[in-house]
């Protein structure tokens, strides 16, 4: 009686790389592990229906491709942690520089209070309404036509009705047009950077009173 054989050239290629693989350890990685899998499949496949060749060529495309993924994912952590340690360091020369973030408080002492506004487009007419604790509007700035982008402004203290007004915390609004339409704005929060720290939003600043901001909620840096 002839005995049955199987010579197919997928038998061949996984029985090489049996011979090969037997001297060494075996391999971590997840291609290493699926190829040593089809090899034990292989030598206790059935010789009457044997493993297709386009079937193995199939699932080696598959695990080459998660395999190229994990290593993808890997490459980009690495970048990702090289980001978040620039950004860290970037934050860290900040500590002790006066910066100005988005917010609506106004602190007004010795007579002086710096903000900013931020502009998305350019106006032709701007004002800042500044408030007291109690609601009540004790300056309106008209601020004329303004260019897009964040500008640093300061308040010389005085009301509406030309007295000083005490020092203390403030609110500030703002109002742009450019024509009948409404121009988006922002108003600017005067603040200085004590610390930064690492959280899950990534690197934050901490800018005293004002709490804590992101490097890209910086406007302007003094």
């Amino acid at each position: 009686m002839s005995s049955i054989q199987d010579t197919g050239p997928a038998s061949n290629l996984f029985t090489s790389y049996n011979t090969k693989t037997t001297a060494k350890p075996a391999a971590e990685d997840p291609q290493d592990r699926f190829l040593k899998l089809l090899v034990t499949q292989m030598k206790n496949q059935d010789p009457l229906n044997p493993l297709d060749n386009a079937q193995v060529t199939t699932q080696l495309a598959q695990i080459s491709t998660v395999n190229g993924i994990e290593k993808l994912n890997a490459t980009l952590q690495g970048m990702a942690s090289g980001i978040t340690a620039g950004q860290s360091l970037q934050a860290a020369n900040m500590i002790g520089h006066n910066v100005l973030v988005p917010g609506s408080a106004l602190q007004l002492a010795g007579g002086s209070g710096v903000f900013g506004v931020d502009l998305a487009q350019p106006a032709d007419s701007v004002k800042v309404t500044i408030q007291d604790s109690t609601g009540q509007a004790v300056r309106v700035m008209d601020l004329g036509a303004l260019a897009a982008g964040p500008l640093a402004l300061q308040w010389d203290g005085m009301s509406d009705n030309g007295t000083p007004a005490a020092d203390g915390g403030y609110t500030m609004s703002i109002s742009a047009q450019r024509g009948d339409q409404k121009v988006d704005a922002q108003t600017l929060a005067f603040g200085t950077v004590q610390g930064v720290s690492q959280g899950s939003q990534g690197v934050q600043l901490n800018v005293g009173a004002l709490g804590t901001a992101n490097l890209a909620d910086i406007k302007q840096i003094f």
